[in-house]
């Protein structure tokens, strides 16, 4: 098993399990605007989402500050995305990862980052994968507030039920 391969599933599963619950909400929820790190659940998602983006360039090779600007370059077009593009957007950029992963089976491989704001280092695929995917949960506890202060309900997204949801996953 590796750790950056499954969070990465988890993060992947997660991502999924709020957009579906998301489409069962009133659609004006998503551009509804809260006090939160970003002001609407649909700016929430488009950063999680160029986030994503972004690293995936990273791990293909792709310069990060040309990662960086392409990724953010789509925030105006994807800020207005409907729950249904977002689903679709992030189904899309997880198959693009499924690739990654399967066609690198040496996650502990390193690659050179060279971050504008804290400088060139070296890290591996592994680390990356596991930076996606705390990303993401961090983001998805920023959804989950952003809906209760809307009155709406939230779902569980623990770590340890995805345990149980994916049987491939063992602890």
């Amino acid at each position: 098993m590796n750790a950056g391969k499954t969070m990465y599933e988890y993060h992947n599963w997660a991502m999924q399990l709020m957009l579906d619950h998301m489409d069962a909400l009133p659609e004006n929820l998503l551009n509804k605007e809260v006090k939160s790190s970003y002001p609407t659940i649909a700016k929430t998602l488009s950063h999680i989402l160029a986030v994503d983006t972004m690293w995936i360039h990273v791990l293909e090779k792709v310069e990060f500050q040309q990662a960086l600007q392409d990724a953010m370059s789509q925030l105006p077009l994807t800020d207005a995305y409907t729950i249904e593009e977002f689903k679709t957007a992030f189904k899309n950029i997880a198959s693009k990862y499924q690739l990654f992963i399967n066609q690198n089976s040496n996650l502990t491989m390193t690659i050179h980052v060279d971050n504008p704001w804290s400088g060139p280092r070296e890290t591996t695929f592994e680390e990356i994968l596991l930076h996606v995917a705390n990303h993401g949960t961090y983001h998805l506890g920023n959804i989950t507030t952003m809906l209760r202060q809307q009155n709406e309900s939230s779902l569980m997204m623990d770590y340890s039920l995805f345990w149980y949801e994916d049987m491939k996953v063992k602890p």
